[in-house]
Formats: C-alpha cells, sequence, structure tokens
C-alpha cells in the first residue's frame, strides 16, 4: 500500500509538473510580453498628444499588443519635445537613449523631426546592430537615406497630383495651400507643392498660396490656431465657397476643418490624413468608446459631418496614417528582427500596412529622386484612397498617373 501511494504521489506531482509546463508554453505563446522574457526590445520615438496624436497611440496600441518594456515587453515609448525645431538636442537624446539598452534591436521614429538623422548616425556609431526607420521625414531625403535602413513617408508626390484632382471631382475649382517658410524648406513637402501648382494648371483649377505662422514659433500652437480661424471667413469670402483648403501642419487642420464645415468650403484630406486628426477638436466628439476602433470612429466622424451639412465637402483616409504608420513600422521591425520579413520588400510593408488597416488598399513604391530621377531601395511611399464623408470613396488609387516629373518640368518651362 506504502508503495502504491508513493507511485501515486510520484505520478501527481509529475502530471502537476507537465500541467505547469503546458501553461507556461500558452501564456509565453500567446502573449509572449506578458513576463520577463522578451528577447529583445523595440523603442518607439513619436510627438506628444498635443502635435502627434495619432503616432501616439499607435505607438501605445502595439504597446497593448507586444508589452511594455518596464513589464517585460518588448516596446518602450518615448516623445520628443512639441518645440522640436528649438530643441533638437533632447530630441537626439532621446533617440540616442534608446541604445543605452543591450536588449535594443529596433528604433521607430515618427515623425522624422529635425535632429533624426544626427540622432541616427550616433546611434549607429554606437550599435550597428540596430534597426532604424523613420515615419513622415521632416529633413532632407538624401540626408534621412543615408542613415536610416528605412524611411516611410506618404507618397506626396503622387498626392501632389491626386489631392487637387480629388478636390475639382468633390467641386471645388480653387485650390489654396496653407504653409510656412520651415515646412517649404522640407524638401518633400516642396516639392508636393509645386506639383499641386503645376497639377492645378493642367487641370483648369485656381492654385493660391496662403502663409500661416509656424506652431514652433514664439506664438506656439494658440497663435497658429487662432490665425487659421481669423483668416478662413476672409479666405473663403476672397476666393469663394468653391475652395479646397490644405494646411501641411497638423495643428493648423483642426481650425481649418471647423471653418470649413461652418462656411461650407472644401477638404480634401489632411497632410498625414485620419478619421480624428483636427476632426475630433473641429467637431468637438467624444470618440473613447470607439478609441482604435476605425470603422467606428469613421462612422461618428461621418455621421457627424452630415448633421453639419458638410456632405461631401471633408475628406480623409479611413485609416489613420500617422497611426498605421507607428503600427506598421514597430510591427515590421519585430518581423524582421524575427527573421519574419524583409524591410527591403514594398510586398512585405504593404502587406503590413493592411494587417492594420482592413478593407483599405495601399500602394506602395520606392521614392525617386526629383534631381538625379534614381530610384532610392530604402525609401518608400504609400498610399490610401480619399474617403469623402457622406459620399464615400472617391477610387483616387485607380486613377492613371502622368509623368509627374515631366508635367513638373512642362509647368516650370511655361513660367
Amino acid at each position: 500500500m506504502k508503495k502504491l501511494i508513493s507511485i501515486l504521489l510520484a505520478l501527481a506531482m509529475t502530471l502537476s509538473l507537465v500541467a505547469c509546463s503546458k501553461k507556461d508554453d500558452a501564456t509565453s505563446k500567446d502573449a509572449p510580453a506578458k513576463g520577463d522574457d522578451a528577447p529583445f526590445h523595440i523603442g518607439v520615438l513619436t510627438g506628444t498628444v498635443s502635435q502627434s496624436e495619432d503616432e501616439q497611440r499607435g505607438a501605445e496600441s502595439m504597446i497593448k499588443k507586444y508589452g511594455d518594456v518596464k513589464d517585460g515587453g518588448y516596446v518602450i515609448l518615448k516623445n520628443y519635445p512639441d518645440n522640436f525645431s528649438a530643441e533638437q538636442e533632447t530630441t537626439i537624446q532621446q533617440i540616442v537613449s534608446f541604445a543605452d539598452d543591450p536588449k535594443m534591436k529596433a528604433i521607430i521614429i515618427n515623425q522624422g523631426v529635425p535632429g533624426t538623422s544626427a540622432a541616427i548616425k550616433q546611434v549607429k556609431e554606437k550599435r550597428p546592430d540596430i534597426l532604424c526607420f523613420v515615419g513622415n521625414s521632416q529633413e532632407d531625403p538624401n540626408l534621412v537615406e543615408s542613415v536610416a535602413d528605412l524611411v516611410i513617408d506618404p507618397d506626396n508626390v503622387t498626392r501632389g497630383y491626386l489631392i487637387p484632382l480629388a478636390a475639382q471631382k468633390m467641386g471645388a475649382n480653387t485650390f489654396v495651400h496653407v504653409s510656412f517658410p520651415r515646412h517649404m524648406s522640407i524638401e518633400l513637402l516642396s516639392l508636393r507643392k509645386d506639383i499641386m501648382e503645376a497639377t492645378c494648371d493642367k487641370i483648369g483649377m485656381k492654385f493660391v498660396m496662403e502663409t500661416a505662422p509656424d506652431p514652433t514659433s514664439d506664438v506656439g500652437i494658440p497663435g497658429a490656431q487662432n490665425f487659421i480661424l481669423e483668416q478662413m471667413p476672409a479666405w473663403v469670402e476672397k476666393y469663394g465657397k468653391d475652395t479646397a483648403f490644405f494646411a501641411t501642419n497638423d495643428a493648423h487642420t483642426e481650425p481649418m476643418l471647423l471653418k470649413v464645415a461652418e462656411l461650407g468650403a472644401y477638404f480634401v484630406e489632411q497632410d498625414l490624413p485620419s478619421p480624428i486628426l483636427g476632426y475630433t477638436g473641429a467637431l468637438n466628439l467624444d470618440l473613447k468608446e470607439q478609441a482604435g476602433d476605425w470603422p467606428a470612429i469613421l462612422k461618428k466622424v461621418e455621421e457627424t459631418v452630415v448633421e453639419k451639412g458638410a456632405s461631401g465637402h471633408m475628406g480623409l483616409w479611413a485609416f489613420s496614417f500617422g497611426y498605421s504608420t507607428t503600427q506598421a513600422l514597430t510591427e515590421l521591425a519585430k518581423r524582421c528582427i524575427e527573421g519574419k520579413a524583409d524591410f527591403k520588400s514594398l510586398d512585405d510593408i504593404k502587406t503590413i500596412f493592411g494587417e492594420f488597416t482592413p478593407g483599405a488598399e495601399w500602394g506602395a513604391s520606392w521614392y525617386i529622386d526629383n534631381e538625379n530621377r534614381k530610384e532610392r531601395t530604402n525609401h518608400a511611399l504609400v498610399l490610401q484612397d480619399t474617403y469623402v464623408l457622406g459620399s464615400g470613396y472617391l477610387g483616387m488609387t485607380k486613377e492613371e498617373i502622368p509623368d509627374i516629373y515631366k508635367m513638373l518640368d512642362d509647368f516650370k518651362a511655361k513660367q
């Protein structure tokens, strides 16, 4: 009897250990971030909620998915300062500090504000094994491409053509581009503006350039937004209600949307398209219940715009570019580290963007330099169709795109 009891106890202990082992394996497999065993870390740097809400929220969603480093997970989030132009050293320090972590294997920077390239150079000198991915770079393409492993921008070359064309489809006959010198010194933004102007000339629209205060200047975000609020009625009166407005800065977008809804003008999409960027504040929406559910967010925004009588006048992308890019770059980095993806593959880039934006198709191409017309295979441009609130998709991704650089050359030759 004693021998039988001993055997049964030994068997029970063995089964218990097996069960515990299986439970641990399941936990590790299903939620790898819930322990102290994340094999590597991914650092994500975004702006704060006041300047770059979508980018930060995208990072928070990846922390929810893969866990925070401080809790044994994969992802750690840091912010660059709101006044990043005047505080480049702080931005650089934040990026370089990621490399102090021996388990750091990738750094995601979205947006790539001034100082990004200098920081990546320091990171690579210290830790060449760390992958550095940049979303929405604000620095010279040649500079950031020389140090980053991958840069992803909205396809501002093609959008320079498609946005005015979309405005015309929506009913506008005048296109007003609102920006400021700092943004116009950014090569891709300046190039997009030139393409927009050439496109307006090609399709028979009037193009107007207006200047607004830089939110990173002494007036700050409140002063820059107040300027837009004050100027919009005058601009609509001057150019007419059949005018589409476009702002290169996120902070300008909210007051612009507010006045477009009130005054009956047009707005195609944001500089960094999103269902919430600018719309949340302009429409006074509470989207806490819909947070992270982009179809639900789009539905609520659309219902509100229709109620305000602005149906067919306001557009966006059904999924946020800033949010989706933070997610996609983080996911891409993780899979590259694990040997499951290649950041040099446009197919892998499109696939991962698509996973985070069900129902929305993405186009992706390598950036072609305007000066030497050579393809840059570490700089991808992505594009999503324009969604007009109250009307639906415009089908802009199906448009036949002309040789944009030739069109631009021809336009410049006419001037």
